[in-house]
C-alpha cells in the first residue's frame, strides 16, 4: 500500500490527466491525497458567475469528483489562477504539504513545455510542475530549507522516493491500464460541471485519449475493434530517493 500525493495547478487537472490511475490505485488499496495549487477562479464559461463564487464552486466540484474515487485529503494552496509562477513561497508551501503527507510517490505536472500540446503546456501547469520538482528536491528533504516548517510547525524533512510526471507526451515510460476505471474517470469529470457541462462528447473524448495512450503503449493499434480497445494513462517515472 502506497501513499500517493497528486500535485496539480487547477481543479479538474487530475481528473482529466490521471483520474483513471487514481481510481486504479485506490481500488488496489493505496491512499491518494491531492494538493491543488490554485482555486481555478479563472475557469468556467458563465460571465455572470463572479470569480470568488467560481473559486468556491470549483472547490465543491473537486471534492465531489474526488469522492467518486475515494480520495482522502485535499490541500488547497489558494494561489491565483492564471498567475502562477515558481517562487520561494510556492516551493515552501509545496514542501509543507509533502512533509505533512509524507508520500511514497508524488505525481506532478511536467515542468517542461510540450510544443505539440497547447493544453498540456498551460503556463500554470509548467509552473506547478517546476515548483513541485524543486520542493521534492532539494527543499522538502533538506531540514535547513524553509526552516520555519520545522521550527514553527514541527514538520520534519521528508524524501519522496518516487516521482511520476503525468502526461509527459512522448516521454512516457510507464503506462497504466485504466480500461476498468475509465467510467469512474468520466463520472468524476462530470462532477466538474462548470468546466465540462457543455461537453456533450466528454465520454468519447476521454475514450479516444485513453485509446491513443494504449496505442502508444503498444496494447492496441488503429485496427483494434471498438469493443476490444483498451485505455491507458502514461507517466514518466523518476527515482527521487
Amino acid at each position: 500500500m502506497a501513499r500517493i500525493l497528486m500535485i496539480v495547478a487547477h481543479p479538474d487537472d487530475i481528473d482529466f490527466g490521471s483520474g483513471g490511475s487514481v481510481a486504479k490505485w485506490i481500488a488496489e488499496g493505496d491512499t491518494v491525497d491531492y494538493c491543488i495549487v490554485t482555486d481555478g477562479d479563472a475557469g468556467g464559461f458563465d460571465e455572470a458567475v463572479g470569480r470568488g463564487e467560481m473559486a468556491t464552486l470549483r472547490r465543491k466540484e473537486q471534492r465531489a469528483a474526488a469522492d467518486v474515487y475515494g480520495v482522502g485529503e485535499i490541500d488547497w494552496l489558494g494561489y491565483p489562477d492564471g498567475r502562477l509562477y515558481v517562487t520561494h513561497e510556492l516551493r515552501r508551501d509545496l514542501s509543507r504539504v509533502i512533509r505533512k503527507r509524507r508520500p511514497d510517490r508524488a505525481v506532478v505536472p511536467s515542468p517542461t513545455r510540450n510544443l505539440r500540446s497547447t493544453y498540456g503546456s498551460h503556463p500554470d501547469h509548467i509552473a506547478a510542475g517546476e515548483a513541485s520538482m524543486c520542493a521534492i528536491y532539494p527543499d522538502a528533504r533538506n531540514p535547513f530549507a524553509h526552516p520555519e516548517l520545522l521550527a514553527d510547525e514541527g514538520l520534519e524533512a521528508w524524501t519522496v522516493p518516487e516521482t511520476w510526471i503525468a502526461n509527459p507526451g512522448e516521454g512516457a515510460d510507464r503506462y497504466l491500464d485504466i480500461t476498468d476505471t475509465i467510467d469512474l474517470k468520466i463520472e468524476a469529470l462530470r462532477a466538474h460541471e462548470s468546466q465540462t457541462g457543455h461537453m456533450t462528447d466528454l465520454a468519447e473524448r476521454m475514450q479516444m485519449w485513453g485509446y491513443s495512450q494504449a496505442k502508444s503503449a503498444g496494447w492496441c493499434d488503429d485496427g483494434t475493434p471498438a469493443d476490444q480497445r483498451r485505455y491507458a494513462e502514461g507517466f514518466l517515472v523518476l527515482d527521487t530517493k
